[in-house]
């Protein structure tokens, strides 16, 4: 049987449909949690690891290309939200900007998670410095140093992260790039943050050398700027010199070797960044299973 037209449905058959929608209404009926990824900005690791972690709970995913959706002909944040809420049960959103997403969790009646704005990445930055506490044991004490654009979005979820969890922060970038106040300031409550121009001292007794790249998102226009600005802070084998014995490198991909980070030491022994990415699917299980189970 087909439903191609109104007019092939009996007033018998309508009547069914709406006995089968009562029987189905309640959301206990789906065998576990559906996740919708809407998403403005593209994305491999993220949407991935995100698919894998809620099918790893036993529900599936959904994912909403901002492009097609109604979305790009004006429907509006908000009345999105409300519309995904009587869909899913939890919302995995990667949006242009950070009030966009915030807008979008006032609306919700279902978890909102940030998979990225331009002003943070904290799923990112959980992955992160669990691989930290994994590979080390612990965070507390550790020095870990972020390089190149220290006012990007990654720079400020990981500092805040990282020194909520007792590590000292060496923010490590050109005079021109200025971090964000508010993110030095809030990882400034818990813990140690030294801003430097300087690879060498910025680097000196750093347990971690983390670096992003040079382009993000949305600034491919400025790309020559940016490449000429931080091009002396690239992640090599002499910047890992800086660092204590026993420092890895870490890289939050995608990387754009030869730029930011070589592949000497992108590939190398030092390099965390593979089981960084490896990462995101199990913590991203367990942010999944928190909000899902400690929401109101």
């Amino acid at each position: 049987m087909d439903l191609l037209s109104s007019l092939d449905l009996s007033k018998k058959e309508i009547g069914r449909i709406f006995e089968l929608a009562d029987r189905h209404m309640p959301a206990h009926s789906r065998s576990g949690p559906l996740l919708a990824l809407l998403f403005e900005k593209s994305s491999t690791r993220t949407r991935v690891s995100f698919e894998s972690a809620v099918h790893g709970l036993g529900g599936s995913a959904v994912y909403i290309d901002s492009r097609t959706s109604q979305m790009s002909r004006g429907e509006s944040i908000g009345d999105t939200a409300r519309v995904l809420s009587s869909y899913v049960d939890i919302i995995s959103a990667r949006m242009n900007r950070h009030q966009d997403i915030v807008a979008l969790a006032d609306a919700a009646d279902v978890p909102v998670i940030n998979a990225l704005t331009d002003l943070e990445h904290p799923c990112q930055a959980l992955s992160d410095v669990y691989t930290i506490k994994k590979h080390f044991g612990r965070i507390s004490g550790l020095r870990i140093a972020f390089v190149g654009d220290i006012a990007a979005n990654t720079a400020n979820s990981l500092m805040v992260t990282a020194a909520k969890m007792g590590a000292e922060i060496s923010l490590v970038g050109p005079d021109a790039c200025e971090p964000s106040k508010a993110y030095v300031d809030g990882a400034s409550e818990c813990s140690l943050v030294e801003i430097s121009n300087s690879m060498q001292d910025g680097l000196e007794g750093c347990h971690v050398v983390y670096t992003d790249t040079y382009v993000s998102m949305g600034q491919e226009a400025d790309a020559a700027r940016r490449r000429k600005l931080f091009a002396k802070y690239q992640i090599n084998a002499k910047a890992m010199r800086y660092a204590r014995d026993g420092a890895v490198a870490m890289h939050c991909l995608p990387a754009h070797r030869g730029e930011e980070i070589t592949s000497e030491v992108l590939d190398g022994k030092a390099s965390l960044a593979w089981k960084q990415a490896a990462n995101k699917m199990p913590v991203e299980r367990a942010i999944l299973f928190y909000l899902l189970n400690n929401a109101d």
